[in-house]
């Protein structure tokens, strides 16, 4: 479920789907760098000046010129490296950085080979909350919170363990692998970034680790829902309507109200009523302070929950 605070003072930024997935290890600072510039982002303009002072003042925390400079020149040399069905391609985003001295203000200007990949994003982009991005302090949970946001309309997404990997640069080219046990990728990659992503953003992130035979394939990655449970078979009610509450329930609805519901309108009803809510906060057109209330507030003007006195 994609219902979220929007809030004047919280904005929205939208990224291109390649680099939400694309396979690179930018670290924390460099990718609150790279937020930064997409908060800015204006058709037809290639330059755009960061001042230290604004994301010191959205998170709290202090920029360290010296941690900056480094960074920068990391990103000079590091590549994105994006796959598609035609072809593999490698690139940088940024093409230079001027430090303005005495100001703790950066000018960096957009290669003209990303180009596409900042300007030209359709249907195909990713829409994150600033404050969120940068709050989050872990690199994998800045990365997490991302895809959480590319697959919140879904409200899952299973990936090969392997893949998540590459993706958030874990395994090289050589294949050397960081966290290679998996006790190590849940403590130092999942479970920080659960908990950061579930205290610092605006979604609600969970996942599960799944088997092949005695090793461990898949992670499957659950975005404002809780992890799936073993349903409990109720045989009164047909195993549909079973599954239809239990989503309701994921939604953040009571029992009882979510049951009120699914007895009466039906599943579909309820995910065209989700889109279209999505769809209306994304283009701005509608705030809402409090997801579960507002849906709870829809029905009851519909007359299927009850009204409290």
């Amino acid at each position: 479920m994609e219902l979220r605070d929007v809030n004047q003072d919280e904005k929205v930024i939208l990224q291109h789907n390649a680099i939400t997935s694309g396979r690179y290890d930018f670290s924390s600072c460099q990718l609150d760098i790279l937020f930064m510039v997409l908060a800015q982002l204006e058709v037809g303009e290639l330059e755009y000046t960061i001042h230290t002072a604004d994301i010191e003042n959205i998170t709290g925390r202090k920029w360290n010129i010296a941690q900056l400079t480094q960074s920068t020149e990391l990103m000079l040399t590091k590549m994105f490296e994006i796959e598609d069905a035609e072809k593999y391609r490698q690139f940088v985003l940024f093409q230079y950085f001027d430090y303005l001295k005495g100001e703790r203000t950066i000018r960096v200007k957009l290669s003209e080979v990303a180009l596409p990949y900042f300007f030209e994003l359709k249907n195909n982009f990713t829409a994150m909350q600033l404050k969120s991005t940068l709050s989050v302090t872990s690199k994998y949970a800045k990365r997490l919170y991302a895809l959480g946001c590319q697959w919140r309309n879904v409200g899952k997404r299973r990936f090969e363990i392997e893949e998540l990997k590459k993706m958030l640069g874990l395994i090289d080219k050589k294949g050397n692998e960081q966290f290679e046990r998996i006790n190590d990728f849940k403590k130092y990659v999942l479970d920080i970034a659960k908990k950061q992503i579930n205290e610092e953003s605006d979604i609600y992130f969970d996942y599960k680790l799944i088997k092949q035979g005695r090793s461990f394939k898949w992670v499957e990655v659950f975005i404002n829902m809780k992890v799936a449970q073993q349903l409990e078979i109720n045989f009164d009610i047909s195993i549909n309507s079973q599954k239809y509450i239990s989503k309701l329930i994921a939604y953040g609805l009571s029992q009882i109200q979510a049951e009120l519901i699914a007895g009466k309108e039906k599943e579909k009803d309820f995910d065209i009523l989700i889109t279209e809510l999505n769809e209306k906060i994304r283009q701005r057109k509608l705030k809402i302070e409090n997801s579960v209330g507002y849906l709870i507030g829809i029905y009851q003007k519909k007359g299927i929950l009850p009204v409290k006195n």
